[in-house]
């Protein structure tokens, strides 16, 4: 906590210099960028485990809360993005941190020049929605609603790794446990801090490319017109086929469906594009996470190592979940689902 209140006042006594903001933001943009991540995933792997449940998480993205929270995510994600490939450029030639302030100043204005247009053509499709005569939106008790497992899971996860923590604790002898333990492990955070620079600069084209596609060509509102061509899948000859390019039913989970199940050359391009992204923005995500938690817990050994838990099962179970979803198969059984819950959910 001594660290956490540390951190808030010296930023706030540090009367603006660019170096400590642009740490700060990054931190902040990191922290909205892996809540959306836990989120987005369990919700997409619904696509293909509970049809059902997918189809009332679009409409919750649909509805004008989410709305406003995907512009931030997206500003997230781009001053993130950028300000990250300077971290990494620099510490590449070290000598170059004496421009670290002007760097800093770039980020800025890249990001305000990549998020004007994009905002403009996010927003186009709001307004189309909204425009719509038939647009049907969920209360927001029914968003609130929604987001109760997610938070219970959060609570769950956090007692997990304090309970796991304390048993750990318990079970070390207490020279290893104690505050005054030798520190090890400098190999491995040697390796951490060459895959954070890594995997940073290889996820800017994955996630950009995910932003493109499934943010500024085509929305979330676009998933669930029916008769609506699919973002990155070519249309083919055959109108009969369930996955022709065309989200003919105007379910979300025919959409994602006739992503993943497109073939160019025999190969699921999208499931390995999103496979990529996963594990690597999962990976990266989490062990950012990591270092943010154990900053404001290295006061409390045992809060340090529930952080360190907490970060490993949340990294695992996206991971799982995620790729057990990419392997699986939705078929024309899904989007029937899919169809009779629309109707459920907007029912009178």
């Amino acid at each position: 906590m001594t660290s956490l209140v540390l951190t808030l006042t010296e930023t706030l006594r540090y009367k603006g210099a660019l170096g400590q903001w642009s740490w700060v933001l990054h931190r902040i943009t990191g922290l909205g960028v892996v809540l959306f991540l836990v989120l987005h995933v369990i919700d997409t792997s619904w696509a293909y485990f509970y049809p059902e449940l997918y189809v009332k998480a679009i409409a919750v993205y649909q509805s004008p809360l989410f709305t406003i929270g995907e512009f931030a995510l997206v500003a997230c994600v781009v001053y993130h993005a950028y300000n990250g490939l300077r971290i990494a450029l620099i510490d590449f030639k070290p000598v170059w941190w004496r421009h670290q302030e002007k760097a800093a100043r770039y980020v800025l204005i890249a990001t305000a020049v990549t998020l004007v247009p994009v905002f403009v053509l996010m927003f186009s499709h709001v307004l189309k929605h909204y425009q719509s005569p038939d647009v049907q939106v969920l209360g927001l008790d029914a968003v609130v609603e929604s987001q109760i497992p997610f938070i219970a899971g959060f609570v769950i996860a956090g007692f997990a790794a304090l309970l796991l923590s304390a048993i750990t604790m318990a079970i070390l002898p207490k020279s290893a446990a104690g505050p005054k333990a030798k520190p090890t492990g400098s190999q491995i955070e040697r390796f951490w801090w060459s895959f954070m620079r890594l995997s940073g600069v290889l996820i800017i084209p994955l996630v950009f490319g995910h932003l493109a596609a499934m943010h500024v060509l085509q929305g979330v509102f676009d998933m669930t017109v029916a008769g609506m061509t699919v973002v990155g899948v070519p249309v083919s000859g055959d109108a009969t086929a369930l996955w022709n390019g065309i989200n003919a039913s105007g379910t979300a989970v025919e959409f994602v469906g006739e992503r993943w199940n497109h073939l160019l050359g025999g190969v699921a391009i999208w499931r390995v594009f999103d496979a990529a992204l996963l594990m690597l923005v999962t990976i990266h995500g989490f062990n950012g996470l990591r270092y943010v938690l154990t900053d404001y817990t290295s006061f409390n050994p045992m809060l340090k190592r529930a952080a360190i838990y907490l970060c490993i099962m949340g990294a695992v179970v996206l991971l799982v979940t995620g790729i057990g979803a990419l392997l699986g198969t939705i078929d024309q059984t899904a989007v029937d689902m899919a169809k009779e819950a629309t109707a459920k959910l907007f029912a009178p």
